[in-house]
C-alpha cells in the first residue's frame, strides 16, 4: 500500500503537482526523473529554477538554473596518484613529423586540461610515427593508424605515465590520416587513404579490451584528414580531402552499427587534416585558423567559433567538459610546439596554453580522460 503525506498539494494541471513541504523519498531503488530530448525540455510547460530531467539525446542529467539548461557532469576525475600531484581532467598529446631528422617521433605529453603551462612527458609511443589518431575513455587512451605501418593501435592508462602498449590492429593500412572519436566504451576510426585514394571505411573496438578493430559502417564519401567529436551517443566527422577539400559533416550513432548520415555542412570549404575536440554539447574543427562549431544532438551547418592563433594543420586536439585544447603542428614549413585553448561554452578566439616538449610539422594527434562522449 502506498503512502502519500505532505503538507499542501496544490497546481494539478498543466504544470502538476505541487508538494508544499519537506518530501522524503524512503526507498532503497530509485527515482526516474522526468526524460525526453532537447525540443522536447521547454514544450508548452514553464520551467522552474533548479528543475532536473534526463536528456535522451545527450544521455546525461541535467538542471535548470540561470533560465538555461546545464548538465550535470564532473570534469576533475581523480588523477593524483602514484607519482603524479597534480588532479583534473588530463589530455595528452603524441607523435608527429619532426622539423629535423630522424623526423618521425613517438613522444607523448601530456597536460592538466584545466590549468595552463608547458607540456610534461608522458611517455614513448611502440615506435615513431605521424598519423597516430587518439580517442579514449576516462581511463585509457587509445592511438591508432599510424604511419609508416598504418594500422597499429596503441593505449595507455591516462592516469599513469609510462609507455604506451600494444592494443591489436586496425582492419585497414592506410597511408594518410584517419579521424576518430569514442564514448566511454566505444572507440571509432573513419576514412583514411590507401596510396592517393581516399577511404570511407569505419571501424570500432571496445576501448576496455585489446584486440583488432571490426566493421563499422560506412561514410556517405571517401575521406582523410577529418575532425570527429562525440556526445555519448552520437559522432560527427567533418572537413576532409577528398581531392580537394570539402565541407560535408557526416554522422553516426555510436552504440550501434551502420553507415553514416549527412549532418550538414561547414562554414568553410574544410581543412586539411583537420584538429576537433567536444563536450557533450558542442563540437568544435579548426581549418586553418579558423574555428567553427556545431551542435551535437542537432543537425546542421556549423558556425564559426572564433581564430587559433595562426594557420596550421594535423595537429592535436582533446577537451575536458568546459574547455578544448589545440597543439602543435604548423604545416610543410611550419614547425610548431604551441599549446592553445578555447571555452567551449563561449565564442572567441584561443588563448595561449603553454607549449609541448617537442616540436612537430604536422600530423600529431590527442586525446583526455574528459571529453564530450563519456
Amino acid at each position: 500500500m502506498g503512502i502519500l503525506r505532505t503538507n499542501t498539494l496544490s497546481g494539478i494541471g498543466t504544470d502538476g503537482p505541487v508538494f508544499d513541504g519537506v518530501t522524503r523519498l524512503d526507498t532503497q531503488g530509485y527515482v526516474v526523473p522526468p526524460s525526453g530530448t532537447t525540443d522536447q525540455r521547454n514544450a508548452g510547460i514553464t520551467t522552474a529554477q533548479g528543475s532536473i530531467r534526463f536528456n535522451s539525446d545527450s544521455q546525461k542529467l541535467e538542471f535548470y538554473a540561470q533560465d538555461q539548461w546545464w548538465e550535470m557532469v564532473i570534469d576533475t576525475p581523480a588523477l593524483a596518484v602514484g607519482s603524479n600531484s597534480e588532479a583534473g581532467a588530463r589530455g595528452i598529446f603524441f607523435g608527429g613529423y619532426a622539423p629535423s631528422p630522424p623526423n618521425l617521433t613517438n613522444s607523448i605529453n601530456y597536460v592538466t586540461i584545466s590549468s595552463t603551462g608547458d607540456a610534461l612527458d608522458f611517455g614513448d609511443l611502440t615506435y615513431a610515427g605521424q598519423d597516430w589518431i587518439g580517442c579514449s575513455s576516462s581511463t585509457r587512451g587509445l592511438m591508432g593508424g599510424s604511419n609508416p605501418t598504418g594500422n597499429t593501435i596503441n593505449y595507455v592508462t591516462i592516469s599513469s605515465t609510462g609507455n604506451a602498449t600494444t592494443f591489436g590492429s586496425l582492419t585497414q593500412v592506410t597511408t594518410n590520416r584517419r579521424s576518430s572519436c569514442s564514448n566511454s566504451t566505444r572507440g571509432i576510426w573513419a576514412g583514411g587513404a590507401s596510396g592517393p585514394a581516399g577511404l570511407n571505411i569505419i571501424e570500432y573496438v571496445t576501448i576496455a579490451s585489446t584486440g583488432n578493430s571490426n566493421d563499422f559502417g560506412d561514410l556517405t564519401y571517401t575521406a582523410f584528414g577529418s575532425g570527429f567529436v562525440a556526445s555519448s551517443t552520437r559522432g560527427v566527422i567533418a572537413s576532409s580531402v577528398v581531392g580537394p577539400t570539402t565541407n560535408v559533416i557526416n554522422f553516426i550513432t555510436i552504440p550501434t552499427l551502420g553507415n553514416a548520415a549527412t549532418f550538414g555542412t561547414l562554414v568553410s570549404s574544410g581543412g586539411y587534416s583537420t584538429a576537433s575536440c567536444s563536450n557533450a554539447t558542442r563540437g568544435i574543427f579548426s581549418s586553418g585558423a579558423a574555428l567553427e562549431y556545431i551542435t551535437i544532438s542537432t543537425l546542421g551547418n556549423s558556425t564559426s567559433f572564433g581564430n587559433l592563433s595562426n594557420a596550421r594543420s594535423s595537429g592535436g586536439a582533446c577537451a575536458s567538459s568546459t574547455r578544448g585544447v589545440f597543439a602543435g603542428a604548423g604545416g610543410p614549413t611550419l614547425a610548431n610546439n604551441v599549446i592553445e585553448y578555447v571555452t567551449i561554452a563561449t565564442l572567441g578566439n584561443a588563448i595561449d596554453f603553454g607549449d609541448l616538449l617537442y616540436t612537430q610539422t604536422r600530423h600529431s594527434g590527442g586525446c583526455s580522460n574528459a571529453h564530450g562522449g563519456l
